[in-house]
């Protein structure tokens, strides 16, 4: 690529993100999912601009392995490992034998009924077993459903991918006819456990370091927490173990350190990459089709999406979750949110660069399902959530604490941001009864700065800037998060509480 090449790519790319951005937005106002969008957009632009398309199937892979780490990195550095362990356990079922009967339940019947050939059948199956973690975190996100839903929703997004890459490796190559089917879930676990040994070294790893790099410029931070993730993948790669196993966990125990200095910053960066990645692999994935070819498979297509909806994601639910009473509603919920997007069609790239004969039909047939379910199941979401009732009526958003350490004084200041209906709002700065060593030092309201006294009271949208010192830390977010639950009844209550 020269000079007049980039400034040509540069144009496109920017003119294609920028459509997507604002696209995205009526895209919502209309009840569909952004990510439709990107992916009627990629596939609109390969057709009018042959130069656009992409050929290079195993490039597509590699690229949209590369978005997948991005978004899964967004999606653990969200999850705390306090969420994340009440559904632990249901998720991995979900993750793993909810996968086997979903496999089972789209490919028998294309044998059987439209006599597909079997590999083809089983591919189909387990690249459509995977739910879309950029679906996931976007719609359920979206649609207020209650944390335990939606933990264990995203949970399995970030678990699943691990499974059916080693599944989809396995079938698509040369092993296919040679393997002994009980070799295969031995190799998925055996990858599934050297992936979460990798991933929690290194988010324990990184929870040591990062408070105490002490780097020069708040930009680093975020930077090197996204390495230290994507180190994990390249580590665990290196063991032949799962990478997106070791990037959702070690991603999940980063965000989840109570001292993770500039957490904001590292999260909105890591929210703006996940973005990108999501428009840029949707966008690849609709030029990397072929839009003429798409017609042969669309019988199949609509086969495998009633099998899908009515009887493969339902009986994985079912058969997955009711060991662990979590209920009628979680599990019927679940049963209805099975969201695919592109995780599922960057699988099928994979046989699609190996040559794998019947590979055309499992890309095509994948990425047809896909679209009919962004149209029809994605929009579904709110209102059969309502309908189920794991919906909230009114839900306060978390209050957000910001830390930045003082290099050199053993002190930290936390930023802290009122949101309209915290329970913090109406408290006055002397019931607050933070512990030795910690003050509020200043209140911004409505773009003023203000010094507070003990009789200054706290109002909707104040943000608070909090000193405190290094030991008190932990003590202080404490109070602060018992505050914004219980209010100035929580003045009868201590820090360590």
């Amino acid at each position: 690529m020269d000079l007049e090449q980039l400034a040509s790519a540069s144009l496109v790319g920017a003119v294609i993100v920028l459509v997507a951005i604002v696209g995205a937005r009526f895209a919502g106002r209309l009840g569909v999912s952004g990510l439709l969008l990107y992916l009627v957009l990629g596939l609109v632009l390969g057709e009018i601009v042959p130069g656009l398309s992409l050929d290079d199937a195993t490039l597509a892979t590699v690229l949209g392995y590369t978005a997948l780490i991005l978004i899964l990195a967004h999606g653990g550095l969200t999850t705390r490992v306090d969420q994340l362990k009440p559904v632990l356990a249901p998720s991995l079922a979900l993750a793993s034998v909810g996968i086997a009967v979903s496999i089972a339940v789209v490919a028998v019947p294309l044998v059987l009924w439209l006599d597909v050939d079997p590999q083809v059948a089983v591919l189909l199956g387990t690249v459509l077993a995977a739910t879309d973690a950029a679906a996931v975190f976007s719609v359920m996100r979206r649609i207020r459903v209650s944390e335990r839903v939606r933990t264990l929703l995203e949970a399995e997004a970030g678990f699943n991918d691990a499974p059916v890459v080693v599944i989809v490796s396995v079938v698509a190559g040369g092993a296919w006819g040679s393997t002994s089917g009980w070799w295969i879930p031995v190799v998925v676990l055996a990858e599934l456990i050297g992936g979460a040994i990798v991933g929690v070294a290194a988010g324990y790893g990184a929870r040591l370091i990062l408070p105490r790099l002490a780097l020069p410029a708040v930009g680093l931070y975020p930077i090197a927490a996204l390495a230290m993730i994507v180190l994990s993948y390249g580590l665990a790669s290196v063991f032949h173990a799962s990478g997106f196993m070791a990037v959702y966990l070690s991603a999940i125990i980063i965000g989840s350190t109570a001292r993770l200095p500039h957490r904001k910053s590292i999260v909105g960066f890591a929210d703006g990459l996940s973005w990108i990645a999501e428009i840029g692999l949707f966008v690849m994935l609709g030029l990397l089709a072929d839009v003429s070819r798409l017609p042969e498979s669309l019988g199949i297509a609509l086969v495998v999406v009633l099998l899908l909806t009515f009887l493969a994601r339902p009986l994985a639910a079912v058969i997955s979750l009711t060991p662990f009473r979590l209920g009628k509603k979680v599990i019927g919920f679940t049963s209805v949110a099975g969201l695919r997007g592109a995780v599922p069609i960057v699988f099928a790239a994979i046989p699609l660069g190996l040559g794998m004969p019947g590979a055309e039909i499992v890309f095509d047939t994948t990425l047809i399902v896909v679209l009919i379910l962004l149209v029809v199941q994605t929009p579904l979401m709110p209102f059969l959530g309502r309908r189920i009732g794991v919906c909230l009526p009114e839900q306060v958003h978390e209050l957000e604490l910001e830390s930045a350490p003082l290099d050199g004084m053993s002190a930290v200041v936390l930023g802290v941001d009122v949101p309209e209906k915290s329970a913090l709002a109406g408290v006055y700065v002397l019931e607050m009864g933070l512990p030795k060593g910690a003050v509020v030092s200043l209140v911004i309201r409505s773009g003023e700065t203000l010094v507070p006294t003990e009789d200054t009271r706290i109002r909707p949208r104040d943000q608070l800037v909090v000193v405190s010192t290094e030991e008190a830390q932990i003590e202080v977010e404490k109070r602060i998060q018992l505050l914004s639950e219980g209010g100035r009844l929580a003045r009868w209550y201590r820090g360590e509480n």
